[in-house]
């Protein structure tokens, strides 16, 4: 796994420390520690490839100025046979470097080497990992939020995949409580209504209304008549749920495999009830003195871990509230299943809910801060300059159905990606099926095609395509060059940051600027030229950013295309 930018950053630190060494030596600074120091890539490309801060952090340590301490760092520093050809200094202290003509011939060799695994870091070390995503109720169709939850949820794992840890992608079915009991309400009504008229039962204001339940009540009707209607409420609610709740399952899975998501679990809330996982949780935080009864019910101690108010945990009636299925659900993360590190991508409108959970995981003896909540801002989809807010088809809310009806699934992914999880989104419906460059995701999947065609093109014309020579390599020195195969050594650094910060956002916008890169590249160097050393270069660097656009759109969950 090769990460050419890591890779000199900590050949540089290594270069910087002996620079300070020989000059403390030489008498030219003090004999004091050297503060910790950071090497970064410069904001403006025209500063150099990387650049330290180390005179600048060091100037109280070494009592002088930034620029003295860079003059004595740079008198005594050695390059040679290190992938940097200059140090110069800037401004009042800091060091900028310029790599050598070798690191971007290497750079760009590692990336055709690796291929299909470039890109790949080992971050992770295997870590296990759960990402938990969508997780919508299963009483009715995936809405607009639960689609941008499902690209980004499914992206991160990815990207977390690809920076080497163990990732394991989750469903968590809220198949009991509330939800079900008005679900099972809503689907008896419609049922007597189908049976015995519109006027035999009326449907209360705080049940489901959709068209789904009333579709639901129409099937069931069809196949088994009047059966359930000397039956009692609760026996006859039991069977239609045991009717409808598999099938608006089987949506959910149907629905989000089109979308190109495919869970390694789908865990229901139902049987942390049936197996005792809640009530044993229960008695846990109890065991820890962090219950106590009021009012006939049993509460949590939230405020005890800074939460601004105590939870329910037990009703009166002796039901377990849903907090209480939340922390055994994620007590069975933790402690029964092993992860390492839990993510849940949830809407904005749990922000509550974040510092209570974290807080219960350190009341039942676990590390709170294992648990990493991602909030989800809400999305809204723009049609001609408008806002849409219902399907045509059905007249209801839109659903993930109706999106994947409207645009393609890679537009769809792509596009939920492009901003970070917590920032508010404008989804242009127009633009994600336009077929130009004003389209992202179209630009960045025209690129990889507009690759394939180079080769495609050279084979139809009988041309073969030969490995190029490190020296050809070498040959690479125009700014459109250099600047692509910069980027494409940036990748892997881009799957490290994307991992260390939860944002899959990270790849889409690198995608982006990798193709705009190339079509720079693409039109101001030649690729089929006279200079056949100078074209089996070019080739490769063409071969290399395909593979690099690929690897990237792979981890999006998004095609790369041939043709287009």
């Amino acid at each position: 796994m090769s990460h050419p930018f890591r890779e000199a950053t900590d050949q540089l630190h290594e270069v910087l420390l002996n620079a300070a060494g020989a000059a403390i030596r030489a008498g030219k600074l003090p004999l004091e520690p050297i503060p910790a120091f950071g090497i970064e890539a410069p904001a403006d490309p025209s500063h150099g490839d990387l650049a330290s801060n180390i005179a600048m952090v060091s100037a109280r340590a070494f009592r002088k100025s930034p620029r003295q301490i860079a003059e004595a760092l740079c008198s005594e520093m050695i390059l040679d046979g290190t992938v940097f050809s200059s140090c110069e200094i800037a401004g009042p202290g800091f060091l900028n470097f310029r790599f050598a003509d070798k690191w971007f011939a290497d750079a760009l060799a590692a990336v055709c080497a690796e291929g299909a695994e470039y890109g790949r870091v080992p971050d992770g070390n295997g870590k296990k990992v759960m990402v938990e995503f969508v997780s919508a109720n299963p009483t009715g169709p995936m809405h607009i939020g639960n689609a941008r939850g499902g690209a980004i949820g499914d992206c991160l794992a990815s990207v977390l995949e690809w920076a080497g840890y163990d990732v394991t992608r989750e469903f968590y079915l809220n198949d009991a409580g509330n939800q079900i009991e008005k679900f099972a309400l809503s689907l008896e009504v419609r049922y007597l209504q189908q049976v015995l008229g519109e006027d035999a039962a009326e449907l209360p204001e705080n049940a489901y209304h959709g068209a789904d339940i009333i579709a639901h009540a129409k099937a069931y009707a069809a196949e088994h008549g009047d059966a359930l209607l000397n039956l009692s409420s609760e026996e006859r609610r039991k069977a239609l749920v045991a009717y409808a709740l598999p099938l608006n399952i089987e949506g959910l899975k149907r629905d989000l495999l089109r979308y190109g998501i495919r869970y390694d679990v789908w865990f229901r809330e139902s049987e942390l009830h049936r197996s005792g996982a809640v009530q044993a949780v229960i008695d846990l935080l109890t065991e820890r003195g962090m219950t106590y009864k009021k009012d006939g019910a049993l509460w949590y101690r939230s405020t005890a871990f800074g939460a601004e108010k105590d939870d329910v945990l037990v009703r009166e009636n002796s039901t377990p509230t849903y907090f209480a299925a939340d922390i055994a659900y994620h007590y069975n993360k933790f402690a029964v299943r092993g992860f390492d590190r839990v993510i849940n991508i949830w809407g904005a409108d749990h922000h509550g809910h974040v510092a209570r959970l974290q807080g219960a995981m350190n009341a039942v003896g676990l590390d709170g801060s294992r648990l990493t909540i991602i909030l989800m801002q809400l999305v809204r989809l723009m049609k001609g300059g408008e806002t849409v807010r219902v399907s045509k088809r059905t007249g209801q809310s839109l659903t993930l159905s109706d999106l994947l009806d409207e645009v393609p699934v890679d537009a769809a992914r792509f596009f939920f990606n492009l901003r970070e999880a917590n920032s508010h989104f404008d989804f242009d419906l127009d633009l994600a099926v336009e077929q130009s460059a004003q389209n992202p995701v179209y630009y960045v999947q025209y690129a990889h095609a507009r690759i394939c065609s180079i080769f495609r093109n050279l084979a139809a014309d009988g041309v073969a395509v030969e490995a190029p020579t490190r020296d050809d390599l070498l040959l690479l020195t125009a700014l459109e060059e250099r600047a692509l195969i910069t980027l494409l050594a940036g990748f892997p650094r881009e799957v490290s940051e994307a991992a260390r910060s939860y944002d899959p956002a990270r790849i889409t916008r690198y995608s982006y600027e990798l193709a705009t890169a190339f079509h720079k590249f693409y039109n101001a160097c030649r690729v089929r030229c006279d200079d056949p050393a100078l074209m089996r270069a070019r080739l490769a660097l063409c071969r290399g950013t395909r593979i690099t656009i690929q690897n990237a759109l792979t981890i999006l969950g998004i095609k790369a295309p041939e043709q287009m």
